[in-house]
């Protein structure tokens, strides 16, 4: 199979421009949580939203899944999915006698797990573990899943009722996990205009392919990252381990576990990405600080005591920002 011809960067640039426009046609004041999913797409990281009910993670994700030449499946969890609802399973054919596989709707580029913290636990590690190999076994076989593939789950938060909260050691395959929070005044107005006309019909073009895609993954690794900088997320990563060596004693106390070795690889990925996606092939600092708190933010364990002081993961994480020097 000869390489797909990959555009320059001038044109993905442009053509990135156009999905924000496209989106931003259906989707109002989300650019934020928009840019994390396009950063988890050009770099093959897997993306959580968290957020209350309505605040369109998954308009947004099932708009963007429309401006993409990809396979798209949405699946609703519910605590009585079962783990071959979403991947597949073996189906008797009476006519033949013998047994056919139905592959289920993991098999697709561009997942959306909807609610993924309505479902129990093995349903949970059937999506995740296909995350992390990407793969399928079903029966006796085992299933290469189609690339780019890519998991976009939204979960509302852990005080909900009727929830399971995903095992830190599941969460950790997540590239981010993105807060989305409410809009603003100016946005919320605009969504009920938008939304009170009954008549409104939000329609989007296709603006990128698979080939786009990959030649943008080209791009984002090509952009230089300093040693300087590299030893400087290294240095993030270990003060979530060892804060008292930070001069970061105050949460020493707290701290159960902090990030695993995937933080560094997401969080070296991620501000490539955002230095592309600012039109630039070189990485600065303010870029590793742009993504830290949402790749580091699901990946520390704190203990109980933290949890009755009010001492939140985002305060360690702004306060090692504030500490930890660039040598």
């Amino acid at each position: 199979m000869t390489p797909p011809q990959f555009a320059s960067a001038p044109d993905y640039q442009q053509k990135i421009k156009h999905v924000f426009a496209e989106v931003g046609k259906v989707v109002v004041g989300q650019h934020y949580m928009l840019n994390r999913l396009l950063i988890g797409l050009f770099t093959g990281g897997h993306i959580l939203l968290e957020g209350v009910p309505g605040l369109a993670k998954t308009l947004t994700i099932s708009t963007l899944s429309k401006v993409l030449h990809l396979h798209f499946q949405r699946v609703q969890f519910t605590p009585d999915l079962l783990p071959s609802d979403l991947v597949g399973t073996m189906i008797y054919n009476q006519n033949q006698s013998e047994f056919q596989v139905k592959k289920g709707p993991i098999f697709a580029n561009l997942v959306l797990a909807d609610e993924v913290n309505r479902s129990p636990a093995k349903v949970q590690s059937a999506l995740l573990e296909a995350m992390q190999e990407k793969q399928v076994t079903i029966g006796e076989t085992t299933y290469p899943l189609d690339l780019p593939f890519l998991v976009l789950a939204t979960q509302n938060p852990v005080e909900q009722e009727g929830t399971y909260p995903l095992p830190e050691a599941q969460v950790d395959r997540f590239m981010m996990k993105v807060y989305v929070d409410y809009l603003k005044k100016t946005d919320e107005l605009e969504v009920m205009r938008r939304m009170a006309n009954m008549s409104y019909v939000g329609e989007v073009s296709p603006i990128l392919t698979k080939e786009d895609i990959f030649g943008i993954r080209q791009q984002i690794n090509q952009v230089q990252i300093s040693e300087t900088l590299e030893k400087y997320i290294i240095e993030l990563v270990f003060a979530t381990r060892k804060p008292a060596e930070y001069d970061l004693t105050e949460f020493q106390q707290y701290v159960q576990f902090g990030v695993s070795p995937r933080a560094s690889i997401a969080l070296h990925r991620a501000a490539k990405a955002v230095a592309f996606l600012d039109e630039r092939d070189y990485v600065l600092p303010e870029d590793i600080k742009e993504v830290a708190a949402d790749v580091l933010n699901h990946r520390i364990l704190l203990n109980y005591e933290a949890e009755a002081d009010g001492i939140r993961t985002q305060d360690m994480i702004e306060a090692i920002l504030r500490k930890v020097p660039i040598s």
